[in-house]
């Protein structure tokens, strides 16, 4: 019995010890590298964006126009939206745009993957999408800063079969929960993927704001992953062919984040059981890749999905199912709760600083306050300690995928106002046949 609680001690105080020498790493070079800097190339390749969306009708329209919008070509971009089980004038409201659009109703096969995998085999079969040198994913909710697809053009002509971007949010300081996310994602565009193209490692796909060409797509006979966290599982499969996913830093786009607690939960709940899906189908063949072939990239994937926080609440739990039965003293216990307890007041240590530097650095990109951004660096270690019990009770949860409802409103408008998809000024983002004088006055609300 004490066997196991050793090696579980041993197990974590050695994951926690390489997370922490990675992230410290991390920072330090994200902050001495230089970004890199695409060359300017022609605008001659033709690309096909996908959306996936259900019941998207209050923020969709918003999506394509800041897509129209962009300064690359746009006779050479395409928008391809699946409506997946929807109930509303989603697929209207993309259609009277001018976009392409199939509706799928399946209830069965439920999610993104299968959604996209729907799609991409239908554009297959009608020939359509032969014509694309290369694909984009976004999420209903995103909005794209206008020179987004011709910085993307850059770094994929610069050799990259898969890319993703800078991920910034809409609505960072609306609250405690929606800059927690934001945050963390900031951080993992400025320093964690800035640190891995300079050391010419692989980055990894989050989910949305990401490309890959059309070689990839045929590969997978479109899009084969259907995991929880299928850009997880995506990211995975690129690494094990060799794939090496690039990072354009000068590409931005923006993403919803959730403000109350209970989406939030469900959104980190999902994700955290897919990580566990990942880690259990990939993790044993990503580790012998990684020794082969002598990958870093496929190390540093499988650690960002260690289930570390499981581990512990396992360890936990033994050591008072154990003092309950006698096979240890709680004397034990009480000391293990000692170095716990420094464990702990570590790691909210180190999230607070790590929100600070990562918010103080790219202060320029966040539409908050620095008064703000210290409140916000004061709540980030509770956002990322409420990860533990997610973790524990993603073990149990029901894998299902859910949808997410999205509000747009007044920080989409100021956002797109900037981008010139909408006049300064304008109340809310415009809707699909307004003009941006028919937008000001209200707030887009979610239908």
């Amino acid at each position: 019995m004490n066997g196991l609680l050793f090696f579980l001690d041993i197990l974590i105080t050695i994951i926690g010890f390489i997370t922490m020498i990675y992230q410290i790493m991390v920072v330090v070079v994200g902050m001495l590298a230089k970004p890199t800097v695409y060359p300017d190339v022609p605008q001659d390749r033709r690309y096909a964006v996908l959306i996936s969306a259900r019941n998207e009708e209050a923020v969709i329209g918003n999506l394509v126009r800041s897509i129209q919008n962009q300064t690359y070509p746009s006779e050479l971009v395409d928008v391809w939206l699946v409506a997946d089980n929807c109930t509303d004038k989603t697929a209207q409201v993309v259609r009277d745009m001018g976009c392409h659009v199939v509706e799928r109703f399946n209830k069965q096969q439920v999610g993104k993957g299968y959604a996209l995998q729907y799609l991409l085999r239908k554009m297959m079969a009608d020939g359509e999408a032969q014509k694309y040198d290369a694909f984009f994913i976004f999420d209903a909710d995103n909005l794209l800063d206008k020179n987004y697809i011709a910085e993307m053009n850059k770094a994929r002509q610069a050799g990259f079969e898969v890319l993703t971007s800078y991920r910034n949010s809409v609505n960072t300081g609306q609250n405690w929960i929606s800059s927690g996310a934001a945050l963390w994602f900031v951080r993992e565009s400025r320093f964690l993927n800035t640190t891995r193209s300079a050391l010419g490692t692989s980055c990894h796909v989050g989910g949305t704001g990401f490309m890959f060409s059309r070689r990839i797509m045929e590969r997978n006979d479109g899009w084969k992953f259907h995991l929880l966290t299928e850009d997880m599982e995506f990211t995975m499969d690129c690494i094990l062919h060799g794939d090496r996913i690039g990072f354009c830093g000068s590409a931005m786009f923006y993403d919803e984040q959730p403000v109350d607690f209970k989406t939030s939960w469900d959104q980190r709940v999902r994700w955290s059981k897919g990580f566990l899906q990942v880690f259990r189908y990939y993790s044993k063949v990503m580790a012998q890749w990684g020794i082969k072939e002598r990958d870093f990239s496929a190390i540093d994937v499988t650690l960002m999905v260690c289930p570390f926080m499981v581990i512990s609440v396992v360890r936990f739990l033994l050591g008072i199912i154990y003092a309950a039965l006698g096979y240890i003293s709680w004397y034990s216990i009480i000391q293990g709760f000692s170095s716990w307890g420094t464990s702990i007041l570590g790691f909210l240590i180190g999230m607070m600083v790590l929100a600070l530097v990562s918010g103080f650095v790219e202060r320029d990109k966040l539409n908050i306050t620095m008064k703000e951004l210290l409140v916000y660096t004061l709540s980030f270690p509770v956002y990322m300690a409420s990860y533990v019990p997610i973790s524990f009770v993603a073990i149990f949860a029901k894998s299902q995928w859910k949808p997410i409802a999205h509000a747009g409103g007044q920080a989409a408008a100021d956002i797109m106002a900037n981008e010139g998809v909408v006049e300064k000024g304008a109340g809310r983002a415009v809707r699909a046949g307004e003009s941006a004088e028919e937008a000001v006055g209200g707030v887009q609300t979610h239908a």
